[in-house]
């Protein structure tokens, strides 16, 4: 507890009280209209970015991490609330406050629970170019989101293509002064970005749109505003689980952890590169648990790592999570002195900073990188994004994840492999087609796999193994399969070396393993393999392989005190 605070010395407040200013003044606005995008009152976001930022500097592990509302994370809940919203029974009133809330408790005990099984690793299973991908289709589900808010129409269709056909038949409908304030509260942002000024662009238009809706009385024209808002402190609360069906808020729960954990982390990891400060999943699973605990716990949801609050926090100076207590202390008092101007906060001004929210997460820059790097890669990222736009947030989760395993599954299923043999005058030994100069060992055969061989490509390698078997010469003794870089092997690898074996075997070949590590040995023990071959046939290295079976290797190249694989 408190190692955001570890070693704390007055001195830090002259860094971390400006810090945590600068971190209000940005997240007050997204904090009022991220919200929206899950159909929750604006209070709920400024009640989550008091509340998460206190858990987490009591519990979370790094200094300058920065937690509260993201709209990524906010649309992936908004998906999940509608799930369970359209479960309950027709004609009830659901209180989507207590389902934002059950979720956020649900996210934090999926953090906890995943810390105690150590399943920090999770962090890593959405890719970068998935996350990407999946961030770039949420942000088109958020821009078609605000065309309500901008035009002042009642948008009652989903998906991607029908808002638009449905704005389109009501654009006698069409708000104009809404839409004017909008568009050009949005050129606000990005002029205010294209000149770099000093002023956050989001704190800019909240300031002017209250100015403007207080001095032309933009609710009496029409122009929707934000509304009373509490002026109290968020208060403690469970939210009744029991009216809930517990399956979809479970599945609900997990889906938004998987997306807001992964992204977090990718945050956390981002910024700690800058800094120096590692990042330990593990660790960041308690704090972000906490965070997200907080919240459910006082009328709030889910939230993760914010990029915006933490750059804010660095370029500020901000030195530990005092700065986060800061910020959380400034937003108890705007909303204890300034819910009155709040008040007032035109709708189309919130729209605008949703839509420079939901572009900021279309990353161009990183999937030109993507495409330089890896084609294949590339054509994920743009499953993911198919997968959000396609098919809704919350089965592009399911996509996203799915293109995770069809991903890895890909780089695995053909491991790399070869025949090797020695260069005359140089050590170790050398894949026969990448060196046309290196020749193979004369009556021996070696072949190196690099990869585990599973259920899911053992066949692959049986086939390979057993093509390179009967292409042998016919003076071949040996067969040495170098293992060295074989991590794992299953009951289905076991038996597809076992048909190895013996196919070997009627060639009166010997089949050797060199460098077989403990774990790999003991799987083909127990299938059997090992009294196939002959104990007397595992050896060290290929080295001790070839000597022990043929002899003098020194006819092409010199011992070999170095290797190098395929």
């Amino acid at each position: 507890m408190l190692r955001g605070l570890a070693g704390f010395n007055k001195a830090w407040f002259r860094s971390d009280i400006p810090a945590g200013l600068s971190i209000a003044a940005v997240g007050l606005p997204s904090a009022i209209a991220y919200p929206a995008i899950a159909g929750l009152p604006p209070e709920t976001g400024i009640y989550a970015s008091i509340v998460a930022p206190v858990a987490y500097a009591i519990f979370g592990p790094s200094r300058l991490l920065i937690v509260g509302p993201d709209a990524a994370t906010m649309t992936v809940l908004a998906a999940a609330m509608g799930t369970i919203i359209a479960a309950a029974p027709a004609g009830g009133d659901v209180d989507r406050v207590a389902v934002a809330s059950a979720l956020a408790l649900g996210v934090g005990i999926c953090c906890l629970a995943a810390k105690l099984l150590r399943l920090g690793v999770l962090a890593s299973f959405l890719s970068r170019p998935i996350l990407v991908g999946f961030f770039a289709g949420v942000s088109l589900s958020i821009l078609i989101g605000q065309i309500g808010r901008f035009t002042g129409v009642k948008i009652e269709s989903d998906g991607l293509v029908s808002p638009l056909v449905e704005i389109f038949a009501k654009s006698s409908l069409i708000h104009w002064p809404s839409l004017i304030l909008g568009t050009a509260m949005f050129a606000l942002l990005w002029t205010v970005r294209g000149f770099n000024l000093k002023i956050p662009g989001p704190v800019l238009v909240v300031v002017i749109s209250v100015i403007f809706s207080a001095l032309f009385d933009f609710r009496g024209r029409g122009i929707a505003v934000v509304g009373d808002l509490p002026s109290g402190l968020p208060s403690f609360s469970l939210p009744a689980f029991y009216q809930m069906p517990l399956d979809k808020l479970m599945i609900g729960s997990v889906t938004i952890f998987l997306v807001s954990f992964g992204a977090g982390i990718v945050t956390a990891r981002s910024f700690g590169s800058r800094t120096g400060e590692e990042v330990d999943a593990n660790q960041e699973l308690i704090g972000l648990g906490a965070a997200n605990i907080a919240p459910g716990l006082f009328g709030s949801f889910p939230i993760s790592a914010s990029d915006s609050r933490t750059a804010i926090n660095l370029s500020t100076g901000g030195v530990s999570q005092l700065a986060g207590l800061v910020s959380a202390a400034t937003l108890i008092a705007a909303l204890v002195f300034l819910h009155g101007a709040l008040r007032i906060l035109p709708i189309p001004a919130l729209a605008a900073i949703l839509v420079a929210a939901a572009i900021s997460l279309i990353d161009i820059r990183e999937l030109k990188k993507i495409w330089r790097i890896s084609r294949m890669e590339f054509v994920f990222a743009l499953i993911a994004m198919w997968g959000a736009i396609s098919f809704g947030v919350l089965n592009g989760v399911i996509v996203a994840v799915g293109a995770t395993f069809v991903y890895l599954l890909r780089q695995t299923m053909f491991p790399r492999d070869g025949l090797l043999g020695r260069i005359e005058g140089r050590h170790g030994f050398f894949d026969l087609q990448r060196y046309p100069e290196a020749r193979p060992v004369p009556g021996a055969a070696v072949f190196a796999v690099q990869g585990s061989i599973l259920f899911y490509n053992a066949d692959y390698v049986r086939i390979r193994l057993m093509s390179v078997a009967k292409e042998l010469p016919a003076d071949t003794k040996c067969l040495v399969l170098d293992a060295s870089a074989i991590t794992q092997i299953d009951s289905t690898g076991a038996t597809a070396l076992e048909a190895v074996a013996e196919l070997l075997v009627k060639r009166n070949i010997i089949f050797a393993f060199a460098d077989l590590s403990d774990e790999s040995r003991a799987i083909l023990e127990r299938a059997g393999i090992i009294k196939t071959v002959g104990a007397e046939n595992i050896f060290n290295g290929r080295e001790e392989a070839l000597r022990t079976l043929i002899g003098d290797i020194d006819q092409i190249g010199n011992v070999a005190t170095a290797s190098a694989a395929p």
